[in-house]
């Protein structure tokens, strides 16, 4: 079977058959699992029906067109009984050399796509503690900052760690997807919420697949898509979260933008439904500081969102409080949504004032690289909750005159960005 790539469908090409690892002498991932088939007895089709993949996929490992994963190995040393020895294999097999593509004329992120699509489904890695330490970091940079430094590390050349590369190159994409968003380049995170959602499906891993949809589906909130199409979305990642009960983080994000979602649709009562299973789930979660982890104050701000959603305005907010409190100071979106979170509860229960009071005051003195979608799609929920509950409260225009200003909106990104200014 002959497989074609362009460059808006990262598809990886075929390669000769698998040939010994140079390393150890021993065979690759994809001999050694055609030998361990063959002696159980199974056919390709049979071997897939028990481990949940398509034939064709381990008949592409089989020939050396494709890598596989550490869990599909895990999972093929369950089935077929032989210990740690395909886990083995896979780990000494030498990821294929990075393909080079011309990227004159094109700008920083197009380059990055571009080699995206050469890598899939191969992934960059690096160590878990630096890792941490970077994903951590990048919190601190505004959205048009953050952009060059994602594209610099999709760009960095890989270090040979193979246990971290799929799961790190699913959360650049999804990175990058968000931080796009945020700048309001609508259509090109588009993409990249497409590869992050294929690169998780080829993982193979449930609560990976749950959170890449999850994640895509609480930004197209912020963006405005069409709730149907995100209810689709909430359903494949609560779907997914349910195959791995394990991972309280993709089912807590499942649950929990669902539920959102469904609040939205007007379905009240299905989205209440959900709360307790959220909070439970939430209680499960272990907390992180630094990292990747779910942060105490991100917690917080889940359970708020959702309470909020629901119209439970009074809980929403001590959440939402809570959550502040505990925010770093130097994460100034962050901490932005979180006060204008507050006044939309504000002005869900009535206190117009107090909400345009805190509404203009973060919009105002938030710098103008902070100024993101997701900080205008608060601001603007928060103006349509206080005219349509108090009309004629002085200040109305001045914010709305605030959420139509969007400075963001035409701002350059990429490494030649200058986040001081936007394009007029």
């Amino acid at each position: 079977m002959t497989e074609t790539r362009t460059e808006t469908t990262p598809i990886p090409t075929p390669t000769p058959g698998p040939t010994p690892s140079p390393a150890s002498g021993g065979p690759t991932f994809g001999a050694q699992l055609r030998q361990c088939r063959q002696a159980a007895g199974l056919s390709l089709r049979q071997l897939a029906g028990r481990i949940g993949h398509d034939h064709s996929y381990l008949a592409q490992i089989e020939r050396g067109q494709r890598q596989g994963t550490a869990d599909l190995a895990r999972r093929c040393d369950g089935e077929l009984g032989t210990g740690n020895l395909l886990t083995e294999a896979y780990r000494r097999t030498p990821a294929k050399p990075r393909r080079s593509t011309p990227t004159v004329g094109l700008d920083p992120l197009e380059s990055a796509w571009q080699q995206l699509a050469i890598a899939f489904p191969e992934k960059d890695a690096f160590l878990a503690a630096e890792e941490s330490v970077w994903f951590s970091s990048l919190q601190s940079l505004p959205a048009v900052r953050r952009l060059p430094e994602l594209v610099r590390e999709l760009s960095t050349p890989p270090i040979n760690h193979r246990a971290l590369q799929e799961d790190r190159q699913i959360e650049l994409s999804l990175l990058i997807a968000e931080t796009l968003t945020a700048c309001g380049r609508l259509g090109d995170a588009r993409r990249w919420w497409w590869a992050a959602r294929q690169l998780a499906d080829a993982l193979g891993e449930p609560g990976l697949c749950s959170l890449a949809r999850s994640r895509e589906a609480t930004s197209g909130l912020a963006e405005g898509r069409a709730l149907p199409e995100l209810l689709e979305l909430t359903d494949e990642a609560l779907t997914l979260a349910l195959q791995e009960p394990r991972r309280s983080d993709a089912m807590l994000s499942a649950r929990s933008t669902r539920a959102r979602v469904l609040a939205a649709l007007g379905r009240v009562v299905e989205a209440h439904a959900l709360l307790p299973q959220l909070l439970s789930h939430a209680d499960e979660l272990p907390m992180a500081s630094t990292g990747r982890g779910w942060a105490p104050y991100e917690m917080h701000g889940v359970e708020g969102r959702v309470c909020a959603s629901l119209g439970y305005w009074t809980a929403g907010c001590l959440m939402f409080a809570r959550g502040l409190e505990l925010c770093p100071s130097e994460r100034l979106e962050e901490r932005a949504l979180l006060e204008l979170a507050m006044a939309e509860c504000f002005a869900g229960s009535s206190q117009g004032a107090a909400a345009l009071a805190v509404a203009m005051r973060v919009l105002i003195e938030l710098p103008d690289e902070w100024h993101t979608t997701y900080v205008y799609a608060i601001a603007a929920r928060v103006l349509s909750g206080v005219r349509q509950r108090e009309p004629r409260l002085p200040g109305l225009y001045d914010l709305d005159l605030l959420v139509a200003r969007r400075p963001w909106a035409g701002r350059s990104v990429g490494s030649e960005s200058c986040w001081g200014h936007s394009r007029e």
